[in-house]
């Protein structure tokens, strides 16, 4: 795929990319937002309070994680420093399917590593919620999530964060923005979850199962554990992602009832969460 004067675009995308280690197994990658030292990432890769950063030419600092939102998989780090290259970001609603686009991180340790390929939408995607992300057929590998997602002319248009069949999904950069300025997204869970289709004798057909839960957050204080399995709510039995993602729309307080497994599938149980009045972070799918 020809990309003309590829090589100092990639050399400009990279000085902005950065390696980012939280500590113990794996890294993952972050973008330099501002000069002054403002780093995005996604949520699961800052894990832990003073993760490493180490910048395109090798200095290296431990960073603080100012923000961090599940939800939307984004986390905002600071390193004392301020004079960085920074990203410059593309207004993502004017990205089409059809152009080029090109990812840099630093999957399984190849540090700035760079890989191309074409937008195929910026739109929801089934079973993920209604969210929309930029898709792409850029290959993708662990490290690259919270590394940059860039057009032909080095502007970044999404945070790359996970890949689902032989797409890449990165979070757009408008997003990014909403973000930082701290609009809300709804009520806060605070769970990461799988979608998984229940075997009999179950009385239900599919569901959600937590896969991790946030210290402090409404289901821990509800007590839910890693392992169970949500399955409704008072609204009807959940079908998708989106259906937990739809009543956790509001942001306003008020008690969230659902129905989940614990062990059993033929037992259901029954919790009452107190959900809202918390504008960052809910679920992350």
């Amino acid at each position: 795929m020809g990309i003309a004067g590829l090589g100092e675009i990639a050399e400009r995308v990279r000085r902005f990319t950065v390696l980012v280690q939280p500590g113990g197994r794996g890294s993952g990658s972050g973008v330099v937002w501002s000069s002054d030292g403002l780093i995005i990432t996604n949520a699961h890769v800052a894990q832990g309070r003073r993760p490493s950063v180490t910048l395109w030419d090798g200095r290296e600092f431990r960073a603080e994680v100012t923000e961090r939102d599940p939800r939307r998989d984004l986390a905002a780090l600071h390193i004392a420093v301020d004079d960085l290259v920074a990203a410059s970001p593309a207004d993502s609603t004017k990205v089409r399917p059809g152009e080029l686009a090109i990812a840099v991180g630093n999957p399984l340790g190849f540090v700035g590593a760079l890989t191309t390929g074409v937008v195929h939408a910026v739109a929801p995607l089934r079973g993920l919620g209604t969210r929309p992300w930029v898709q792409a057929d850029v290959r993708l590998a662990p490290g690259n999530s919270g590394g940059p997602l860039a057009d032909v002319q080095g502007r970044v248009i999404g945070i790359n964060t996970m890949v689902a069949g032989r797409l890449s999904l990165a979070i757009p950069s408008n997003e990014v923005a909403q973000f930082l300025k701290g609009e809300a997204q709804g009520s806060w869970l605070g769970v990461t979850l799988q979608a998984v289709r229940l075997p009999r004798p179950s009385l239900y057909r599919f569901g959600l199962v937590l896969i991790d839960i946030e210290p402090g957050s409404p289901a821990a204080r509800a007590s839910l554990l890693p392992g169970d399995i949500l399955v409704g709510s008072e609204t009807g039995a959940f079908a998708s992602v989106e259906d937990l993602a739809a009543i956790l729309h509001a942001s306003e307080p008020r008690v969230l009832r659902l129905e989940f497994l614990r062990g059993d599938y033929t037992r259901i149980r029954k919790v009452s969460v107190q959900v809202g009045g918390r504008g960052r972070g809910s679920i992350a799918a």
